[in-house]
């Protein structure tokens, strides 16, 4: 997207100064080719990618210097992604999940409803009352196991407690076959279903 100063704008989200959405042709190798720089330079240790397919992971694997060493994706219950997850672990990167407790914070949004709440849902509340356990925490603990590392957002710090509470007990396979079984392939941060309305741009990052 069009630059944005951050003298000028912080954080610059999706628009330019003048609140509009303005998408600007991009070398995505060149960006990448810059990152190395950084770590060359000694400002960063490690560079990594957010919302990359398979394929693309492909074309920077293939013409990198300095491999990604993590790539960030929304991963939860509905949108299980197995075949990226173990496609980016296979080729030595670690895999980070946000939205990992599905469409709770994007109720507010307009963009889940009620319905679609992992911790309402009966298997999810079914296995935390088993373990004795909340169902934020069954979600976080299903990531845990799937070699993924959940990042967890709160502003309370009781809840920031509860998140870390989860290395006490394990899901069993039966667990997390069904939890995984949930899987609609469903996203709710996805630009090309949320920009064209609250931004009037159409801006499809996935297929």
């Amino acid at each position: 997207m069009e630059y944005v100063p951050i003298d000028k704008k912080y954080p610059p989200e999706w628009t330019n100064l003048e609140g509009e959405m303005v998408l600007v042709a991009n070398d995505m190798m060149a960006t990448w080719r810059a990152m190395e720089d950084l770590v060359d330079e000694g400002k960063v240790r490690d560079i990594g990618i957010c919302n990359f397919g398979i394929q693309l992971i492909r074309q920077i694997l293939a013409t990198c210097r300095i491999r990604p060493t993590t790539l960030q994706v929304e991963l939860h219950p509905h949108n299980t992604q197995s075949h990226l997850v173990r496609f980016a672990n296979d080729v030595g990167m670690h895999v980070t999940a946000f939205s990992v407790l599905g469409a709770a914070s994007y109720l507010e949004l307009d963009m889940a409803s009620s319905s679609d709440v992992l911790l309402y849902d009966p298997l999810v509340t079914g296995i935390a009352k088993r373990h004795n356990k909340t169902p934020a925490q069954i979600l976080i603990r299903w990531a845990l196991q799937r070699n993924t590392l959940p990042l967890c957002k709160t502003t309370r710090s009781e809840r920031m407690k509860e998140n870390r509470d989860v290395f006490d007990f394990y899901l069993s396979a039966k667990d997390m076959e069904a939890l995984n079984g949930l899987n609609q392939h469903r996203r709710y941060n996805d630009p090309g279903a949320f920009a064209e309305t609250g931004m009037g741009t159409f801006c499809p990052i996935y297929e």
